[in-house]
């Protein structure tokens, strides 16, 4: 029996979740949840109770900021001598030391002005000159997480150093932004094709290089800190960790071996005292009723629904963070979100969820591993928290996505509008209908089941109805033909963002397995 079995009512259907009453007719309820549902394996979160919890500080505003990514700069030059009636010079304007350092203090002053325009945590060692590998490998720190190597001279042998480390690579060579480089000319035929016609080296490729643009260089360098920070999250799996369908069977054991995810489980055994006896805790009610009301006193959120289904999705929010405190967790997902967890909160998550999003965490329904590697990235690379959906049929270049829960602060500072009404397959509880943005430009990463290939769309919000659905939807708009979104259309939920992510998850996947197509 699975460990919230005892939980599960008798009847329970969902649009979403894929259960038995929307999914194939010979699927039962149990078979079902055997298929989405894995062991709660990895590290399970037992022995606690609400006393303990309830001791320990927790505070939204306290949501864990994104680590920073730490970038050690690497000039490579060389200090040739003239030689009578041969050629002794490499092209390029960085030759010797007096050279070498003047272009030191160029880069120095570039990265400044680099970081200080980064909207993501970023911190520059000192630039370093190296003429060999031995320089090279002298100059790298080894706290440093990638390296850009300013290729102004020198021969292959000096990348060795910052080829052996591992680190991320980006190469920079000038044009027209200083000193022509050498590498401007030959970074292709001899050191990525290695004098061949195709890419010849695993260490990096075509996209590793720019050539004068700070604002390139900025991009990527987003993108690594995004991998950074979401290699080894550790996030708390409310009811255990899952995969949508069938389909996604293996989805958590892929998700802690290709991003090294630390998964803690909290059964539904456990959350059950957990919750009853923050639901008797005068002092935790009064809270949560205060936290309420002044949320509701807000004038862009109209209450549809019961309040006091608001005051209890604050309760679990409370619960829900000393849970994510425990663990040192800055992400939380929820399993049989709905059905299981709804008698036992007397509420659904769906606002919950919400609320931790705005706070900075990240906090997902359904723990679908299929999808939440995504959602993780996703949000890294923007800083902005993702927006976990379905997604419906595409047609005549607009598709609707949407779920009962949603972060209204989707751009990472806005609240966004929201009408606060039931969860709609139960009609119960307290769930957003987030208004967002008529002419948002997005950013969508489809995950497969396999964990093999993801798909990214850019589209335009172009509506947000309110249709008999999930409650949070937008219409949006694309660029792409239909029968490339469809065939594109693998696994089931997506991750969305608003902005323009695509560069960023792309080059960021190159360091990973998994494959990456872009639609837009």
């Amino acid at each position: 029996m699975a460990a919230h079995d005892e939980f599960l009512p008798p009847s329970m259907h969902s649009g979403c979740c894929g259960c038995s009453a929307c999914g194939p007719a010979s699927l039962s309820r149990r078979d079902f949840l055997k298929a989405s549902t894995a062991a709660l394996g990895g590290v399970a979160m037992t022995g606690l109770t609400w006393q303990s919890l309830a001791a320990a500080e927790a505070d939204a505003a306290k949501a864990p900021q994104r680590k920073e990514l730490i970038v050690q700069p690497i000039l490579t030059y060389d200090d040739p001598r003239p030689r009578k009636q041969w050629s002794w010079r490499n092209w390029g304007g960085v030759h010797g030391e007096e050279a070498a350092k003047k272009e030191v203090q160029r880069i120095a002053g570039e990265l400044k002005a680099l970081s200080e325009a980064a909207d993501f945590p970023v911190r520059f060692l000192a630039p370093a000159a190296a003429r060999n590998p031995a320089e090279a490998q002298k100059a790298l720190a080894d706290e440093a997480d990638a390296v850009i190597v300013y290729a102004a001279g020198g021969w292959m042998s000096a990348f060795d150093a910052v080829v052996k480390s591992g680190k991320d690579m980006i190469f920079f060579v000038r044009h027209k932004s200083g000193p022509v480089y050498l590498w401007y000319e030959i970074i292709s035929p001899r050191y990525l094709r290695q004098h061949g016609d195709a890419l010849a080296v695993q260490n990096a490729d075509f996209d590793d290089v720019v050539v004068d643009s700070i604002d390139e260089l900025l991009w990527r360098l987003r993108a690594l800190c995004g991998l950074k920070n979401t290699r080894g999250t550790r996030i708390v799996a409310i009811g255990g960790p899952g995969g949508w369908g069938p389909g996604g069977r293996g989805a958590p054991d892929r998700a802690r071996e290709q991003w090294k995810l630390d998964i803690r489980s909290v059964s539904y055994k456990d959350l059950a005292p957990l919750l009853t006896a923050a639901l008797k805790d005068e002092a935790v009610m009064a809270r949560s009723r205060k936290r309420a009301e002044a949320y509701l006193d807000d004038k862009t959120v109209t209450l549809e629904t019961k309040k006091q289904f608001v005051v209890n999705c604050f309760l679990l929010e409370e619960v829900f963070l000393k849970l994510m405190a425990e663990a040192d967790a800055p992400a939380l997902t929820v399993n049989a979100c709905m059905g299981t967890i709804i008698p036992i909160a007397q509420t659904t998550a769906c606002l919950t969820l919400t609320l931790l999003n705005d706070a900075g965490y990240m906090a997902f329904c359904e723990s679908d591993f299929v999808a939440i590697p995504a959602g993780i990235l996703l949000s890294n690379i923007a800083g902005k928290p993702p927006f976990l959906h379905n997604p419906t049929y595409p047609h005549g270049g607009e598709i609707t996505l949407a779920h009962c829960t949603a972060p209204r602060k989707m751009d990472g500072k806005t609240l966004e509008p929201a009408r606060i009404v039931t969860h709609f397959e139960s009609d119960y509880g307290a769930a957003p209908k987030v208004e967002m943005r008529k002419g948002q430009q997005i950013t969508s990463i489809i995950a497969d089941f396999a964990a093999t290939r993801w798909a990214g769309l850019n589209s335009e919000i172009v509506d947000a109805p309110f249709l008999p659905i999930c409650r949070s939807q937008i219409d949006v708009r694309y660029a792409c033909p239909d029968a490339r979104l469809v065939e594109a259309m693998r696994g089931f939920h997506w991750q969305t963002v608003y902005g323009d992510y695509l560069r960023e998850v792309g080059y960021a996947l190159k360091k990973t397995p998994i494959e990456w197509d872009r639609l837009t």
